[in-house]
């Protein structure tokens, strides 16, 4: 069995602002029983992807254009991604409807338990594009 004593880890200089794009460790070096391993460098890390949780605008206007339909409210009625269902004047029984309009629409079953956590547009629009792709 290997062990180590007496070691130590010196860090002469660490970035002190997080930056996505230039967040590195700038040098290090490495002390174990008075053998100093050389300074290490790293470079900054390219930006390898980005995530994105909203949904496409064209997902998020269809199930605005559901709601209004599901609700009967006048075709200029202000309805967004941030619109609430209770807001907008939904009870559980319209929220039952229009969860049924969406499915009808993006072929799509939404589960009980998903269709609980849906209060706004967005939250429809997100959930939709969610299980559209796993359908896929």
């Amino acid at each position: 069995m290997a062990s180590v004593t007496g070691s130590s880890f010196a860090i002469s200089s660490l970035s002190s602002s997080f930056n996505p794009n230039k967040a590195y460790l700038k040098t290090s070096s490495l002390s174990i029983k008075g053998i100093s391993f050389p300074s290490l460098r790293s470079k900054p890390a390219a930006r390898r992807f980005s995530i994105s949780c909203a949904a496409k605008p064209e997902t998020v206007d269809k199930v605005c254009e559901i709601v209004k339909k599901q609700l009967a409210l006048p075709s200029d009625s202000a309805v967004n991604g941030e619109s609430k269902f209770t807001a907008l004047g939904a009870d559980s029984l319209d929220t039952v409807e229009i969860v049924m309009g969406l499915e009808e629409a993006f072929g799509i079953t939404v589960e009980e338990e998903n269709a609980q956590t849906i209060a706004t547009v967005q939250d429809a629009a997100d959930l939709i594009e969610d299980l559209v792709a796993k359908k896929c």
